[in-house]
C-alpha cells in the first residue's frame, strides 16, 4: 500500500544521481541519491517516498552546512557526478558497511574544483603528502585508482599531491572523521614532529622506520584524544618514574595538543606517547 502523505518536493535537481528535497514525514530538507533519480525531473517535481530509485536519503543537520552545499553542487558536472559514483563504489568494494553520507556531497565538490583549478594552471601542494600515505595506505590507494579515473575522464594530470588530498576524502567515507578535522590532525602531526626534532637533535629521513612509526602514532593518538577513547596503560607509574626525559618532553606534546584540539588529553596517552618516544631515542642511539 503506498504511503500516500510521503512525498518529497524537489528543490534542486544537481544531476542524474542527485536531488535536493525537501518534506517526507518531518518536512525536512534531504539529499536524495539514486541512479537516474534526477533523470529528467523539474525543480518543480515531486518523488514518493517508496520511489525504488532512492538509495540513500540524508539531511544535513546544520543550516549553515546545508547552504554551503547547495551553492557548490548547483553547477556541478554530470561527468563529474558519475565518476564519483565509480569512485563511491570503489570505496564501498573495499570497505564493507555504512559510508558517510556527505561523500556523496563532499567529494564531487572536490574533484570539479580539482579539475578547475588544473585547467587554470594553478598549482596543486600537499605538504602532508608523505604522512597521509603512511598513514592511511589502504585509502591512498584508492585515492590513486580514483586519480587516475578523473584523468581519463577529463584529460588533466592528477598530481601526486592530491592524490594526498583525495585520501582524506576516502578516509572519512569510512571513518566518519571529517575531511576539516584530518587537516587540522595534520599540521597538528607536523608541529609535534619538530618539536622532537628540535627537541632531542633528532634527524629523521622521510620514510624510515623510525619516521613512519612516530608520523603513524601521533597520528592515531591525535584521533583516539577526539573520539575519547581511553586506552589501558597499566605501566603508568614505571614510564614517569624511568623514561623522566621523555615523560616531560610527551608532556609539552600533550599540552599542545589540548590547545590545539580544545580537549583534554588522557595522562595514559602521555605516557603511551612518552614510552613511544623512549623506544624511538633508543633505536636512534643503537644506529648512531
Amino acid at each position: 500500500m503506498a504511503r500516500e502523505n510521503e512525498t518529497y518536493q524537489v528543490l534542486r535537481v544537481i544531476g542524474n544521481n542527485v536531488v535536493m528535497v525537501e518534506g517526507g514525514k518531518k518536512s525536512k530538507e534531504y539529499v536524495i541519491i539514486g541512479k537516474g533519480i534526477g533523470f529528467a525531473l523539474k525543480d518543480t517535481g515531486v518523488i514518493d517516498a517508496d520511489d525504488p530509485r532512492i538509495e540513500k536519503l540524508f539531511r544535513l543537520e546544520d543550516r549553515e552546512e546545508w547552504s554551503q552545499y547547495q551553492i557548490l553542487l548547483e553547477d556541478i558536472d554530470p561527468k563529474v557526478m558519475a565518476i564519483t559514483d565509480e569512485i563511491i563504489s570503489d570505496i564501498s568494494g573495499a570497505f564493507p558497511g555504512t559510508l558517510n553520507d556527505k561523500v556523496y556531497l563532499a567529494l564531487p565538490s572536490h574533484i570539479q574544483f580539482t579539475i578547475f583549478r588544473l585547467r587554470s594552471g594553478m598549482d596543486i601542494v600537499n605538504p602532508f603528502l608523505e604522512e597521509t600515505r603512511m598513514t592511511f595506505p589502504k585509502e591512498y590507494e584508492i585515492a590513486y585508482t580514483a586519480a587516475e579515473k578523473i584523468s581519463a575522464a577529463f584529460g588533466v594530470e592528477i598530481p601526486e599531491d592530491e592524490v594526498g588530498f583525495l585520501t582524506y576524502h576516502v578516509y572519512s567515507a569510512v571513518s566518519n572523521v571529517p575531511v576539516g578535522q584530518l587537516v587540522k590532525a595534520s599540521n597538528l602531526v607536523s608541529e609535534l614532529m619538530e618539536l622532537v626534532r628540535q627537541e632531542r637533535k633528532i634527524t629523521f629521513e622521510h620514510g624510515s622506520m623510525n619516521h613512519v612509526r612516530l608520523v603513524v602514532h601521533l597520528r592515531f593518538s591525535i584521533e583516539r584524544i577526539l573520539q575519547g577513547s581511553l586506552i589501558d596503560n597499566p605501566f603508568v607509574k614505571h614510564i614517569k618514574k624511568e623514561y623522566k626525559d621523555e615523560y616531560k618532553l610527551a608532556q609539552r606534546m600533550g599540552k599542545i595538543m589540548q590547545g590545539k584540539l580544545s580537549v583534554d588529553v588522557p595522562e595514559e596517552e602521555i605516557c603511551f606517547l612518552a614510552m613511544h618516544l623512549h623506544r624511538l631515542i633508543q633505536t636512534i642511539e643503537k644506529n648512531k
